[in-house]
């Protein structure tokens, strides 16, 4: 880990840090990532479990999917399900993983890739290994995160964003010591890939050991920072945080990450996601695989469903699912 690299940082171009007298985004809370276990029973670290919304918007849950080494017949994805409502951002670190939607579209995504998943007016989609990798066992790692569409995009039509490992913007900081994997948004007039409907910044930085980054930030965005492997510190007062666990940040001009001098043996680096995006501040009704800004708007997502609107899953892939099949689940048997 990770996937997309280089040797040399100073070779790219560097992130300078705001300018003296910028504000530097404190640190509000770090809070711990509880385990738990999705789709087929692929082990997760719920990322936003526990904090309050209005520090999160326009996000809505990040899962950290492994890091985890399967043995042969092991590795697990996630059954057919609808989404409508918002979007899917899943980034591969180490493995593969298979998409698929009713509609004919999906692709494969491997180590270093992204693929933005835009459900918007609703479809069905399903997230597998593929076989050979069911076959051998491996490692897998990742991240799926979710982001709110605003009222006016929520009925748009389902599309997808291919972001391949080669394609991620490679910045550096200052002095070389963190790698910059810029996937969406803006850092510093540099662009990520990422083309998204809600402004947000998506970055997965690498530190060394010892080393410190402050980024220039967004005032009008939030800012998140979560901990994939090693330890380190956030913000200029060095609140500690590690793996599985979440900083909130405050409002200001820049944030910094700090990386432990001495790592864990499981990583050389200290790797961190920091997340910002601009609110949408709108009312929202999440329940299950839909999410949308009323609860009479859920009531039509699952009755679009359960009537077979968001899609039918193909013929070939329906053995076994008993006698709802395809658009026929409870509302709660999804939640």
């Amino acid at each position: 880990m990770p996937a997309v690299t280089v040797e040399n940082p100073l070779a790219l171009p560097r992130v300078i840090a705001p300018a003296e007298g910028a504000q530097a985004r404190p640190v509000l809370g770090v809070v711990d990532a509880p385990s738990g276990f999705e789709g087929e029973g692929f082990p997760v670290r719920r990322a936003f479990a526990g904090i309050k919304y209005e520090y999160l918007d326009p996000f809505i849950m990040m899962d950290q999917m492994g890091e985890v080494d399967y043995a042969a017949g092991e590795p697990k994805g996630t059954p057919w399900h609808p989404h409508r409502g918002f979007e899917t951002v899943t980034y591969i670190i180490d493995g593969t993983f298979i998409h698929r939607d009713s509609h004919g579209g999906g692709g494969v995504i491997t180590n270093g890739d992204t693929q933005w998943m835009t459900a918007g007016s609703g479809l069905l989609h399903i997230e597998t290994p593929p076989e050979e990798l069911v076959m051998s066992g491996g490692l897998f790692h990742g991240l799926q995160l979710w982001v709110n569409l605003p009222a006016s995009d929520k009925m748009l039509a389902p599309k997808y964003q291919d972001i391949r490992g080669g394609t991620v913007k490679l910045l550096a900081s200052q002095d070389g010591g963190a790698l910059i994997r810029l996937i969406a948004g803006d850092l510093a007039g540099h662009a990520g890939p990422g083309a998204t409907h809600t402004p947000i910044t998506m970055i997965h930085l690498t530190v060394s050991p010892g080393a410190e980054v402050t980024l220039p930030w967004r005032a009008d965005f939030n800012a998140l920072a979560y901990g994939l492997a090693g330890s380190g510190a956030a913000g200029a007062e060095r609140r500690p945080f590690k793996m599985g666990q979440t900083v909130v940040f405050g409002s200001g001009d820049g944030l910094t990450i700090r990386a432990d001098a001495a790592q864990d043996s499981r990583s050389e680096n200290f790797e961190v996601v920091v997340l910002g995006g601009l609110p949408i501040r709108e009312p929202m009704a999440h329940y299950g695989p839909f999410v949308m800004n009323t609860h009479a708007e859920l009531q039509q997502a699952f009755d679009d469903f359960q009537a077979g609107r968001l899609g039918v899953i193909p013929s070939t892939d329906v053995t076994g699912l008993g006698h709802r099949g395809a658009g026929q689940a409870d509302p709660e048997e999804t939640a």
